[in-house]
């Protein structure tokens, strides 16, 4: 399986590739950032940021995305930008037919090192072992992005089995609905 991690930014995205699959460790194949000038009108930024994404995307060919999950901070105009790149980030995989799974960074700090309260120092040097390099991946946001691969890749395949048993709960919820609607036709007919 290969994922694309991204962890949004208006100014600076990160983006990482990974490819894996279970029983063998990933491996790396890009750790990068998009950057937009932080000058220009918004519009033009998130239309090059979704044009950096699609090239991506066309070019690593992923078979999901996994972005961060926006949380409330305090700074607002920090989370409006990193809210508007991740809509951005979930066009692009839309359409594009992906998987676009959103993970919060406690769950990513969790997967890779046992801990969801890890700093990112513990989270790169867990990264840098993971994926068997000599540092960890540089720059900040790059790291980022490829943990939330990371982390995607291990946790994708328990996400399918729970939507795999809500489908079979649904399932057998309209069948027993069903019948129920049959049977009280029956008894007024």
């Amino acid at each position: 399986m290969r994922v694309l991690g991204i962890d949004p930014g208006l100014t600076r995205c990160g983006v990482g590739v990974i490819e894996g699959d279970p029983g063998r460790p990933p491996r790396l194949l890009l750790a990068d950032v998009v950057r937009t000038a932080s000058d220009a009108d918004i519009g033009q930024r998130l239309a090059d940021l979704e044009r950096s994404l699609v090239q991506y995307v066309a070019e690593y060919r992923p078979d999901a995305i996994a972005v961060e999950r926006v949380f409330a901070r305090r700074d607002v105009s920090t989370i409006i930008g990193t809210a508007q790149a991740s809509g951005v980030v979930l066009l692009v995989g839309t359409r594009a037919g992906l998987q676009v799974a959103q993970h919060t960074p406690s769950e990513v700090k969790a997967a890779i090192t046992g801990n969801g309260r890890a700093d990112k120092a513990q989270v790169g040097q867990m990264v840098m072992r993971i994926l068997k390099l000599d540092a960890p991946p540089k720059p900040a946001d790059a790291a980022d992005a490829v943990a939330l691969a990371v982390c995607h890749l291990w946790r994708a395949p328990a996400i399918a089995r729970i939507r795999q048993a809500q489908v079979r709960r649904e399932l057998v919820q309209a069948q027993a609905a069903a019948r129920a609607r049959a049977a009280n036709r029956r008894k007024l007919a």
